[in-house]
């Protein structure tokens, strides 16, 4: 009898939603806000626009080579079984490992926030290693306890952010919403970068599709439904934060923003309970991005570009899982992961865009509609583009950090294949 698999349409839609709302809404939004002011929302629904043009073109690639790589898959399938598809899929795991340790520290701050001692790196780093170790745990059990995991917290944390955005809505200041108190225009693209990053987790669905019911039909549409209810709820959110908060306050708070926006609303315990949420966003965050690193690094170990390591089985999973979470202990407990996470976000963008470039190349076996991934390519490049325009005027020689993560990954490449002896190879041939 053939067993069920272990992701549905609803499943696959919380796992989606789960990898997206975590760091995006409790972080993004205050940094984000603080680029754009009010415009913040503007920002959110053009993001949505190109996370839902590039869910498309995704999906399409993923009914056509359905491989638990996902994104690593696709590159390999059109751009050969090369250097150059090799050294992006190494890019985009390493950018993988950088987004979970962003996360799990950003669960260490808010866990940090109970203590009596208050935000200190010791408790923030104590309750990032603590919830990264208990996921690893959930995600070597199996698939199936991942998909039920996520539906469980997904369903929990929206129904918290569900009270609060229609408490919020309903002290709002008109005043603070504003267009005379946002930044010009022009910074709504500015923060495109970051806003588009708060949605990235959507690729994590195309990491299932071997463990999915019927993918040629659930793939697109959880990938649809989980952006469009993820768009809804970051603009909702958006509006509610800065209907309360003035843009000085969202500012100086930009790392609890919506928390210090829940206390006018509800007090004090408002803090700590929305507090509470960001705990259960990132944990999910956290147990669905290891999902697809995990994906990842089996299928690049399966195509030869990691150690053959990552492919030896532990319980229903693999051991690129253990490793890829000891590699994230090292960022976790030194590196400052702000000027980080900015990095990471670009060079996703651009692995998105040099991804559905690729599916180009494809477009007659795939079926995809070839406006719609142009559209994808035009908008991932673009976010990209004044992404590092505006970030460079704060960080020196950004653009050259962008360059050399990319070298970096190469020179990764040509030392993995010359010490191993394997070349990348294409899971569905």
């Amino acid at each position: 009898m053939k067993s069920k698999k272990a992701f549905g349409l609803w499943s696959a839609v919380f796992l989606g939603i789960g990898s997206m709302v975590g760091a995006g809404i409790f972080i993004v939004i205050g940094q984000a806000g603080a680029i754009a002011g009010n415009f913040v929302t503007f920002s959110f629904f053009l993001a949505a626009i190109i996370a839902l043009l590039c869910g498309y073109s995704l999906s399409k690639l993923a009914t056509t080579y359905p491989s638990r790589g996902g994104i690593i898959e696709y590159l390999t399938q059109t751009y050969g079984e090369g250097y150059i598809s090799g050294s992006l899929g190494i890019l985009f795991y390493l950018a993988q490992l950088i987004a979970l340790a962003a996360v799990a520290k950003s669960f260490g701050t808010y866990g940090a926030t109970y203590m009596d001692g208050g935000v200190t790196p010791f408790y923030t780093n104590l309750f990032a290693l603590l919830v990264l170790g208990a996921f690893v745990f959930i995600n070597l059990i199996g698939a199936a306890v991942v998909a039920r995991a996520e539906s469980i917290i997904v369903i929990v944390k929206l129904i918290a952010l569900l009270i609060f955005t229609v408490g919020a809505l309903y002290y709002i200041k008109p005043e603070n919403l504003s267009i005379s108190h946002a930044p010009t225009a022009v910074h709504v693209l500015f923060s495109l970068g970051l806003t588009f990053f708060a949605f990235q987790g959507f690729s994590v669905i195309t990491n299932s599709v071997e463990d999915m019911q019927d993918p040629q039909t659930t793939m697109l549409k959880s990938m649809i439904l989980s952006i469009i209810l993820v768009a809804i709820l970051y603009i909702s959110v958006s509006v509610a934060v800065f209907g309360n908060l003035s843009l000085a306050e969202i500012i100086k708070s930009k790392d609890f923003a919506l928390a210090e926006a829940a206390q006018p609303v509800f007090g004090a315990i408002g803090f700590k309970l929305i507090a509470a949420t960001a705990l259960l966003a990132t944990a999910s965050a956290i147990n669905a991005t290891l999902y697809a690193v995990t994906q990842i690094s089996y299928t690049l170990a399966k195509e030869g570009n990691l150690p053959e390591v990552y492919e030896h089985h532990v319980f229903h999973n693999s051991e690129g899982l253990v490793i890829s979470a000891l590699l994230s202990i090292p960022m976790i407990l030194f590196l400052n992961l702000s000027e980080i996470a900015a990095i990471a976000s670009i060079i996703v963008l651009l692995i998105q865009g040099f991804t559905h470039t690729g599916h180009l190349f494809h477009i007659q076996k795939t079926g995809a509609s070839k406006i719609l991934v142009i559209l994808a390519i035009f908008g991932t490049f673009s976010a990209a583009g004044f992404a590092i325009f505006y970030t460079a005027k704060s960080i020196a020689h950004f653009e050259l950090y962008i360059v050399l993560a990319f070298i970096l990954a190469f020179i990764l490449e040509v030392l993995l294949r010359y010490f191993t002896q394997r070349t990348i190879e294409q899971q569905i041939k």
